[in-house]
């Protein structure tokens, strides 16, 4: 009894809602973008196909996109979200080839002429361009990233979580609505580069005009923000991770130059993977595969696609966060990132306030990675050091409905949350199995922390 009311207290101190703890003024334009507004709340998306061409030398976007979604509740004014200084040129379905539409700041609402009727499937299709916004320091600042490699070739790609995919394609962007049916990327590179995304690899075609075109696919549910592509010189190699659910294909990409190198540290993946599904449950994508991609930041958790950018080192960027020198025993991207597959993509918070669904129990992967390899006494000193991160200066959860995040003492006052319940609980086999549960019960689903 005494220890139910002891973990009551402090996950009750943990979810402390943060009112007034925020750093900057609230606008309409943060009640748009983290609202589930009447505008969205009638129609759920079912599916996004997106095509895009990035102008490297003009740093200019001509898109398309396609989303599928099925009426909830009858309704005509849309909201779609495509964020300045991107254009939105036209909308239409094959009923209404050209809707009307209007913008507010970073929201456009199409108009259909009458509402449309509840249980309906809908393909609407959107036209786009212009110059994103830039990404100057990613992943912390997002947008799309047009860089060059050691050797002065294009390298592009996309951060956005937080500020949110809209940044570069026209979405409902929200985390609490998830293309059920997954999505298609099409993304149009000259022929001397590589594009890859999210998903499975369906087909690569040359144009005639000096681009190739290459299309994957995501067969599950996938957030706005892990949808992602990376432009540059990649090369490829695969391997056979054999799992609780039967094979699943690891793909490896990376800049031609580095793939030495990122052969040895990516052996990492392999251990990585026994290690969280014998404590979180099957690997959540399968269908989709699992993919490592160098990337022009340090990393992101881009679903069957994760963005590293680690440098091939150790630790973090070869440093250990913990100080305990346990955290130099492995690559903090490779297991950081991927252990969000299961927190963040297998589990996604409705609202960022609650982001530390994924960044606590993701940090907390750290901790088991450690146990699995070094053993319990060096998960526990691992898990110990990190508090020195902690800082206390709000709440880790954020404010609703804003799109707002708490502190980022989510990430070790969260993995430090779980342990000390670990300890209180005091049977090793009983926790494991509930993190697992965690992983089924809510499996490719959307939750409000008070469900975790």
């Amino acid at each position: 009894m005494m220890n139910t009311k002891y973990l009551l207290s402090l996950l009750l101190l943990f979810s402390t809602t943060a009112l007034l703890a925020q750093d900057e003024p609230l606008t309409r334009a943060d009640t748009l973008r983290g609202t589930n507004t009447p505008e969205r709340s009638w129609w759920d998306v079912l599916h996004y196909a997106i095509s895009v061409q990035p102008d490297y030398r003009k740093k200019f976007i001509d898109g398309k996109v396609t989303i599928r979604f099925k009426v909830l509740k009858p309704g005509k004014r849309m909201q779609i979200d495509l964020q300045e200084p991107m254009l939105l040129v036209r909308a239409g379905t094959t009923q209404y080839p050209a809707l009307p539409f209007s913008r507010d700041g970073n929201v456009y609402y199409i108009n259909f002429p009458k509402e449309l009727a509840q249980g309906s499937v809908v393909d609407l299709k959107l036209v786009y361009e212009g110059l994103p916004r830039i990404a100057m320091r990613p992943p912390w600042d997002g947008g799309w990233i047009f860089t060059k490699d050691s050797l002065g070739r294009p390298w592009m790609s996309v951060a956005c979580q937080g500020l949110g995919a809209s940044v570069w394609y026209p979405c409902k962007d929200i985390q609490s609505d998830e293309p059920d049916q997954g999505a298609a990327i099409y993304v149009s590179v000259p022929d001397s580069l590589v594009a890859v995304a999210n998903g499975r690899l369906m087909e690569k075609k040359k144009l005639g005009n000096g681009y190739t075109s290459w299309h994957w696919e995501v067969k599950n549910p996938i957030n706005n923000y892990n949808i992602v592509p990376y432009i540059g010189k990649y090369v490829n190699w695969t391997e056979t991770y054999s799992g609780e659910k039967g094979k699943l294909d690891c793909s490896y990409w990376v800049l031609d130059y580095e793939a030495t190198q990122a052969k040895e540290q990516f052996k990492q993946v392999i251990p990585m993977l026994q290690c969280f599904e014998k404590w979180l449950g099957p690997y959540p994508f399968y269908e989709d595969g699992y993919k490592l991609v160098q990337s022009p930041h340090l990393g992101m958790e881009h679903q069957s696609a994760v963005a590293y950018g680690n440098k091939f080192r150790n630790g973090y960027l070869g440093r250990d966060l913990s100080g305990t020198g346990w955290g130099l025993k492995w690559d903090y991207i490779i297991i950081h990132e991927s252990g969000h597959e299961w927190f963040g993509n297998n589990i996604t918070s409705n609202d960022i306030a609650d982001m530390w669904v994924h960044e606590g129990f993701t940090d907390y992967t750290e901790t088991l990675y450690t146990e699995c390899l070094s053993g319990r006494k060096a998960a526990d000193e691992y898990n110990f050091g990190q508090r020195k991160g902690i800082r206390n200066e709000k709440p880790v959860q954020g404010v609703f409905g804003v799109n707002r995040e708490g502190s980022g003492d989510m990430y070790p006052k969260g993995a430090n949350m779980l342990h000390t319940i670990r300890h209180a609980i005091g049977n090793d086999e009983l926790f494991r199995q509930t993190l697992r549960l965690l992983n089924q019960r809510f499996y490719h689903q959307t939750v409000d922390g008070k469900d975790i």
